[in-house]
């Protein structure tokens, strides 16, 4: 699929012309040769002239045709280039969308992955947690009988200084 892209494509993106500037340098080139109706108005002054000087008429039909020839020859080169240049711009445009959209597809595509791998880590983690608090629930069950044990034995302790402070003075 490489060889087929135009080698512009191989440069620096200031180097790429778009397809607006190769359209543009081809209709120049084209205007840069005369148009079918300059042509003809030469011919037909060239006519005039021959009409004037008395010249045989076949002769300048004559040129008149190959003038005209050259002229359609020109205009055709002319079409021509103008098509060429169009259709390697629309070569151009459409290789450098389909890459576009390749590279889209791919960034997304890793996008995707790297959120399924958050998430799963995040599921993970949150599963632990979930699993450590229950376990913390069940340990603290035990600890509303620990709390009354110690309630008792503070009471005791209290009771015990109070006696130990009436005794000694």
């Amino acid at each position: 699929m490489e060889s087929e892209k135009p080698s512009e494509e191989s440069g620096p993106p200031q180097a790429r012309r778009s397809a607006a500037d190769l359209h543009q340098q081809v209709h120049e080139e084209s205007s840069a040769t005369p148009t079918s109706e300059q042509e003809e108005e030469e011919s037909s002054s060239i006519s005039k002239q021959s009409e004037d000087s008395g010249k045989p008429a076949p002769v300048t039909q004559g040129k008149e045709i190959l003038k005209a020839i050259e002229v359609v020859e020109r205009d055709s080169v002319a079409i021509a280039q103008s098509f060429t240049s169009l259709f390697a711009s629309l070569r151009l445009a459409l290789s450098q969308v389909t890459s576009t959209s390749v590279d889209h597809m791919s960034c997304f595509s890793d996008a995707a992955g790297r959120l399924q791998e958050s998430a799963l880590d995040a599921a993970t983690k949150g599963n632990r947690y979930i699993n450590s608090c229950l376990r913390l629930n069940e340990e603290m069950k035990g600890i509303d009988n620990l709390a009354s044990q110690l309630k008792v034995l503070r009471r005791n302790v209290d009771a015990l200084d109070a006696a130990v402070n009436r005794i000694v003075p």
